[in-house]
């Protein structure tokens, strides 16, 4: 791992609605020119309102807009799958905290980027990219 980034999201949706933001993003995507990206598969969850839910879709539809626009070709990987693959069991409790020891066990010299609770989706997306990159055989 060389680094990692929060994803740049503002409250400025609907009911102060987190939602991503393109320009910053591309700006992250230029920078680090990826050749390729792994995104986690997900949906509208479970008794969420169709404003939540198209609120959640256009934040998908933004990153996967960004990284289009690089021509950066992305791979959708199941929570399931990567955790799977990562060897965290599946479920939700405890996940979050699973996956932010887990990337501090592979990456120990990067251990401050997961060292607050705030940071789980920092560690998931490490997480996920080692998952997509075995699945591939990269790695």
């Amino acid at each position: 791992m060389i680094d990692v980034a929060d994803m740049p999201v503002l409250h400025d949706g609907p009911k102060s609605r987190p939602t991503v933001n393109g320009p910053l993003l591309a700006q992250i995507v230029q920078r680090w020119s990826p050749d390729r990206a792994f995104i986690e598969f997900v949906g509208a969850r479970p008794g969420e309102g169709p404003a939540g839910a198209f609120a959640f879709g256009r934040s998908r539809g933004v990153i996967e807009g960004c990284l289009a626009a690089f021509a950066v070709p992305a791979t959708h990987i199941a929570p399931a799958a990567w955790k799977r693959a990562i060897g965290i069991p599946p479920g939700k409790d405890g996940a979050k905290d699973a996956a932010r020891s887990e990337a501090i066990r592979r990456w120990p010299a990067k251990a401050d980027l997961f060292a607050r609770v705030k940071d789980d989706g920092r560690a998931e997306s490490a997480l996920i990219a080692v998952a997509g990159m075995q699945r591939e055989g990269r790695r």
